[in-house]
């Protein structure tokens, strides 16, 4: 048996017994993390990790850069649509390297019944105060790409009064016709190297935000961009979050689709039950670590 694949049946007797202690890492040094250990959930790859080892993972790219940026994807129900047995790449063998963290109850119950451990939901919204008071103890930068113009003010507000130490490189409203430009990519890419930001937070919606981080995340001179979405409007105080008890139940979807549900009813309507379908269908599988890049 290789180093980088484990039998799931030698460990599963272990994971039974720690049913709701996700495995041990070891502190991530350089091309260590090419080790976290992943699986197959409806086509795509997931790790299987914790907020602690996620944030550590963000942090360590910050401090210790690796060969290529870290880029950070939420793995749920829509990004199983957009990407599950497609030719974009989350396997790290591109220009970044992407950390894929489980988002939404589907994905969170197919991971526990395919290990027997409950890993949490690492949804972007979740993670990204404390990964911002991360930087912010760590005198680093951030810089937000995605949201609409009239966002930008108060998020530098709620920036500045959340995390008072930390350094805002820069809001960017790039719109549609630029993001499909490349020319007008690359000169948004000098502008932000220009910046020195640390961090870029990449929310441009799926599966626009992880193609253009595949393709000009590196010519941003970000060392982790991190793929969240709707993070820009919960900063900014435009989209209220769900409130503790319904994202508990598991149905922040049904919270969210009635707050826009001309935007998300094909997402939540239309395409997610087949992309359900597709998560239902993974099996038991070993537990590996992804190829150095």
């Amino acid at each position: 048996m290789s180093q980088a694949t484990l039998s799931l049946s030698s460990v599963m007797p272990t994971l039974r017994r720690r049913a709701t202690q996700p495995p041990a890492v070891p502190r991530l040094v350089s091309d260590d993390f090419a080790s976290l250990p992943v699986i197959e959930i409806g086509g795509a790859p997931v790790h299987l990790v914790d907020e602690r080892v996620a944030r550590r993972v963000i942090a360590e790219a910050t401090r210790r850069p690796l060969r290529k940026p870290l880029a950070v994807s939420s793995i749920n129900l829509d990004h199983i649509h957009h990407f599950a047995g497609g030719a974009d790449s989350f396997r790290s063998d591109g220009s970044v390297r992407w950390l894929n963290l489980i988002d939404g109850a589907p994905i969170a119950h197919q991971a526990q019944r395919m290990t027997g451990v409950a890993y949490p939901r690492l949804a972007g919204s979740d993670i990204v105060t404390s990964v911002l008071g991360d930087l912010a103890a760590a005198d680093l930068s951030v810089g937000v790409v995605g949201g609409m113009p009239e966002v930008a003010e108060p998020l530098r507000q709620r920036l500045a009064d959340g995390w008072p130490e930390l350094r805002f490189a820069g809001h960017w409203s790039p719109s549609r016709e630029e993001l499909s430009d490349p020319e007008a990519c690359r000169r948004l890419c000098d502008e932000i190297r220009a910046t020195g930001v640390n961090v870029l937070l990449v929310c441009l919606g799926k599966p626009r935000q992880e193609r253009w981080i595949s393709a000009y995340g590196a010519q941003t001179g970000a060392d982790a961009l991190l793929a969240f979405g709707a993070v820009v409007d919960f900063l900014a105080g435009r989209v209220s979050r769900a409130p503790e008890w319904v994202s508990n139940a598991g149905v922040e979807w049904a919270y969210r689709l009635m707050l826009e549900p001309r935007r998300l009813a094909r997402r939540y309507l239309i395409q997610g039950p087949p992309a359900y379908l597709a998560v239902r269908r993974s099996h038991a599988q070993p537990i590996r670590a992804l190829s150095p890049a």
